[in-house]
């Protein structure tokens, strides 16, 4: 056996004993779709954020939120604070990195709206001080993490936390737990 092949064992086997390890988020899961399902009913949004990888789940998960994910249905409101780079670029010049977010986040967030903050570390300093001005402002905060939840587990109203240590399948699972609440999402709308 080669190994490349090994090596593409070992990444599958420990991808699949991440995600069994997700078991133990399943009542989470549930508690935050049914948070943002009550949401997006009384008229409220969605705003994500992250970096990196995280930054991409970001927009993949708002797009499918405003768009569709498999259900037809209208479109609901869900802004990624990754993609407008004027922003970014003038907040981190002007204020510093670490208020890319909750400067966005004090402009676009209301009381009562869904705020996500995703951090496979669960201490990215940018997305403390995000989730951290949705708390201040009434929102409902939810860390998306993993390890053991970092700064973000003890802050957010909601956590979710991968049992991982690494980087790419904490990714992995916060993608298959994206697509999983966008379902849950499209079924009631």
């Amino acid at each position: 056996m080669s190994e490349n092949i090994k090596k593409i064992e070992s990444i599958f086997k420990s991808h699949l004993d991440t995600i069994h390890k997700l078991s133990s988020v399943i009542n989470n899961l549930n508690e935050v779709a049914d948070i943002i399902k009550k949401t997006l009913h009384a008229g409220g949004k969605v705003l994500i954020f992250g970096n990196g990888g995280s930054a991409s789940d970001s927009q993949h998960i708002a797009a499918e939120i405003v768009g569709r994910f498999v259900k037809e249905r209208k479109g609901l409101p869900a802004i990624a604070l990754t993609t407008d780079t004027s922003i970014l670029t003038a907040v981190g010049n002007d204020y510093g990195f670490e208020h890319i977010f909750s400067r966005q986040v004090e402009a676009l967030c209301l009381k009562n709206d869904v705020v996500i903050g995703i951090s496979t570390s669960g201490n990215s300093k940018n997305v403390v001080k995000g989730l951290e001005k949705a708390n201040a402002l009434g929102a409902i905060t939810i860390g998306l993490t993993g390890g053991d939840g970092g700064l973000i587990k003890k802050i957010s109203n909601h956590s979710i936390v991968v049992d991982s240590n690494e980087t790419a399948r904490i990714q992995e699972a916060h993608i298959l737990i994206g697509h999983t609440l966008c379902e849950l999402i499209d079924e009631n709308n």
